[in-house]
């Protein structure tokens, strides 16, 4: 990179390189609009081509496809920049490498001219990707209209430039998807060790006493700490995916009532779970000092012959969610009370073993942690290359053609 002999001008976007034009999307390409399908009018049978409806639909994995059409009506192209323009992520982008699909009307593509990157349009969307988002939420109903893409402004350089400025930021993508493939195999690997040294299949080497077999209700006790005295403490919530969480945070700034009174004390190394929800996940282990949880969450704290970590790693493999599954009351929606997720049965090796099976668990943990925090250095460092290279502030040395 080098920004020798770059001379600038002024420009609506601020200076930019006098060789650079600011365009609008419109005179980089052509925009489609999706169009909604009726139910009957697509299938799970992968008849027809792929239907995207939004996007929880976007990949480019032909076996991670749900939904599949024969209708035609609005189709985008591999190469296609599709923006989700309406609901759930609103602003999300996705550069599309399947050969055809159908679009829903939650989904607009990008058709980049013949003297345009559509890769450099895409990555120049991506660092857009804040603003579209505070224009949905502008709108009288909230979403993004056909103008608010058409009219957004990119700074735009010289065809050359734009695919080498997209094939650097395209090998830092290449960088990082290598990195959570890795990650993706780590924790195969750890749900494998997971499967088979917490259920006793596979035993570590200089172990060879018989496991006892134990109801949860021997080794966990039940507790309900109502916070009278109100104290000042953090609300959280409970969440599938990343365990505790600031309920503030987690309903977007926003604590549900006012009256903390009724809700329940949480203090480090305790565990609680949603009872309507512990069978997809909603069971967590509180690391924080101390918190105030909704009065609807279950709580229980270990005894003597079990380890939290050995227990939180236990309640997450498939065996336990069976016997969780098979003991929960209702219909469509599993609720496990304490009294009912005190009758599971497990089967646990004395202290010593549960301590050695424990360090190889958190060994891959750290592996994956390293691993995830490298992803995180990568996305940091392509941040910063888009804002210096789609900028015009850094410039590539273009090689004659």
């Amino acid at each position: 990179m080098n920004n020798n002999n770059t001379t600038y001008k002024d420009s609506p976007l601020g200076k930019i390189p006098c060789d650079w034009e600011v365009k609008l999307v419109s005179e980089l390409g052509r925009l489609i609009s999706g169009l909604h399908l009726n139910p009957d009018d697509y299938n799970q049978a992968g008849v027809g081509i792929p239907y995207f409806t939004g996007p929880t639909d976007y990949t480019n994995e032909i076996t991670s496809i749900t939904k599949w059409t024969t209708k035609k009506s609005a189709i985008a192209n591999s190469g296609d920049i599709l923006i989700t323009v309406k609901g759930s992520g609103v602003g999300s982008l996705h550069l599309l490498e399947l050969e055809k699909i159908s679009i829903g009307r939650q989904i607009m593509a990008v058709r980049a001219n013949e003297d345009s990157s559509n890769t450099f349009i895409h990555y120049s969307l991506y660092h857009l990707e804040y603003n579209f988002k505070e224009l949905a939420k502008g709108n009288m109903i909230p979403g993004l209209t056909r103008s608010d893409i058409l009219t957004s402004k990119i700074l735009t350089p010289p065809l050359p430039e734009q695919k080498a400025i997209a094939h650097v930021l395209g090998l830092m993508d290449s960088a990082i998807n290598t990195n959570n493939r890795l990650i993706a195999k780590k924790e195969l690997q750890k749900k494998w060790l997971m499967q088979n040294l917490l259920t006793g299949r596979n035993r570590l080497e200089g172990f060879c006493i018989e496991w006892k077999e134990y109801r949860l209700g021997q080794i966990t006790t039940n507790f309900s700490s109502r916070n009278k005295e109100l104290i000042d403490a953090k609300v959280y919530s409970v969440t599938n995916t990343n365990g505790f969480v600031l309920q503030s945070e987690y309903f977007e700034g926003k604590v549900s009532g006012e009256d903390l009174s009724n809700y329940k004390i949480i203090k480090k190394h305790e565990f609680a779970y949603n009872p309507a929800r512990i069978n997809v996940g909603s069971l967590a282990y509180f690391e924080m000092e101390i918190g105030v949880i909704s009065s609807l969450y279950v709580c229980f704290k270990t005894k003597g012959q079990i380890l939290d970590y050995y227990l939180h790693q236990l309640l997450q493999i498939d065996h336990t969610k069976y016997r969780i599954e098979t003991l929960g009351e209702g219909g469509v929606r599993v609720y496990l009370w304490y009294d009912l997720f005190a009758k599971i049965k497990i089967k646990l090796p004395p202290l010593e073993e549960q301590i050695a099976i424990v360090k190889v668990l958190q060994a891959a943990d750290k592996e994956i942690q390293l691993l995830k925090s490298k992803t995180e250095r990568l996305r940091d460092q392509k941040r910063g290359l888009m804002q210096v290279l789609l900028t015009g502030k850094k410039r590539l040395k273009i090689m004659p053609q």
